[in-house]
């Protein structure tokens, strides 16, 4: 399990877009939801951890785009009720009758090249379906049977902090987390663009020299709230996300 506080402006894309986001204190007293992910691991063909990791963030950011999760949809009072607390996400693994009867329920479904991930509209804390609670969130470890190619770099980047050692099921969790500051940080026709797009970014570790540049550079980045693995407030993710990039570029240009 893990969430997260937001590292700088963003709201949430939904009616009240314009309000601005809880404080601190408002946040943890809020009823508290989590955004359940869930991964495919089958063993004979378990997805490389890389692909699972760009296809958790896609996935979170096709919920948070879809109809059902916006305005008057389905979803809608969820997700919000998920955005005014901190922004939980719970990465659960499963496999054949556990998949099939985890894709029965009420969500999305999104596919990278070996990976599949199943995105649910949020749920309390206490109230998750019978068929995700008892999913295992331990064991998600995956690998990369050889080095991911340099990422695209006129498409987004959500780069890993490199001095963090995270299980894939975390680090999946904080991937999704950087696409959703990125995506409160965008206008609405840079949204659409990247939706209509499908969605293309990479998740690399960040290289070692470039990570403190990357963190203070003024992009979105993610500060675990520490339950699970890693530190109370260590930052995790940096969004990269070109149009974000060329707004603090003038800045630079005039230090």
């Amino acid at each position: 399990m893990t969430s997260t506080d937001p590292a700088g402006p963003g709201d949430p894309t939904d009616a009240a877009a314009d309000a601005p986001r809880p404080a601190e204190t408002d946040r943890d007293l809020a009823p508290q939801y989590a955004l359940p992910l869930v991964v495919r691991i089958e063993r004979a063909e378990p997805p490389t951890r890389t692909d699972a990791l760009e296809t958790a963030a896609r996935a979170v950011l096709t919920l948070l785009s879809d109809e059902r999760a916006t305005g008057d949809g389905v979803w809608a009072a969820a997700v919000r009720n998920w955005e005014d607390a901190r922004i939980r996400k719970v990465v659960r693994r499963a496999r054949g009758a556990e998949w099939r009867r985890a894709e029965a329920l009420p969500g999305i479904t999104v596919h990278g090249g070996s990976a599949e991930v199943r995105v649910f509209p949020p749920v309390p804390l206490d109230g998750w379906p019978k068929d995700l609670a008892r999913l295992q969130v331990s064991g998600t470890d995956l690998d990369d049977p050889r080095t991911p190619a340099a990422p695209d770099p006129d498409s987004p980047v959500l780069w890993l902090n490199p001095e963090l050692d995270m299980s894939a099921g975390k680090a999946m969790a904080q991937a999704g987390h950087g696409a959703q500051l990125a995506w409160w940080d965008l206008s609405a026709a840079e949204r659409d663009a990247w939706c209509e797009a499908g969605f293309p970014l990479s998740v690399r570790p960040a290289p070692a020299h470039r990570w403190e540049r990357l963190a203070r550079g003024g992009l979105p980045v993610v500060r675990d709230a520490g339950f699970t693995e890693i530190a109370p407030g260590s930052c995790t993710v940096v969004a990269d996300h070109p149009a974000l990039r060329a707004r603090l570029e003038p800045l630079a240009g005039g230090r």
